[in-house]
């Protein structure tokens, strides 16, 4: 079976997260240049369409404000992303997906983690119209399908065993 090493994995993490955090700092400078300040553009009519919101809260908006609390929440969740991601996720084949998570949560949580350092708010600009769904950004993107990704592969890939490789117990059962 082969295996990545934790220099291998932090490398190839390192220059995925890099790649996605730079699409992601790029669709918002698009939507700063394109859209702040002008109407939407309606890309499926009453559906789809880009908007500029200056999100200055979490998910939903909730929390307005608080930009301290996200800024040192998001720093412990990064830490605990990365000491998962080199320490506890083994580099093998079969956790190949729960690699791909850490780093789409890793990445998403950075991307959002610059605005909110930069400039104190969050760039987003994805509106479904349709469902009045808030408005979003590629980072949000990331830990939305990451958290997706986790949730149908825990059901239905992992087993009990594979997490207990990740998250051991510090009791034994003794018979």
């Amino acid at each position: 079976m082969r295996t990545c090493s934790r220099l291998c994995k932090g490398l190839i993490g390192l220059f995925i997260s890099t790649l996605l955090i730079l699409l992601d700092q790029l669709t918002k400078s698009l939507a700063v240049t394109h859209l702040k300040g002008q109407d939407a553009i309606v890309l499926w009519q009453d559906v789809f369409e880009l908007r500029y919101l200056e999100n200055r809260g979490a998910a939903f908006g909730m929390l307005e404000g608080r930009q301290l609390f996200f800024l040192i929440l998001t720093s412990v969740v990064l830490l605990v992303l990365v000491y998962l991601y080199l320490v506890r996720i083994p580099g093998e084949r079969r956790f190949l997906w729960m690699n791909i998570i850490a780093v789409l949560f890793f990445s998403g949580a950075v991307g959002n983690f610059i605005d909110r350092l930069v400039q104190n708010y969050v760039v987003d600009f994805f509106y479904f119209r349709l469902i009045d769904f808030p408005i979003f950004n590629v980072a949000d993107i990331y830990v939305t399908v990451a958290a997706g990704l986790l949730i149908i592969l825990g059901l239905f890939y992992y087993k009990e065993a594979d997490f207990e490789r990740i998250f051991p117990s510090r009791k034994k059962e003794t018979v």
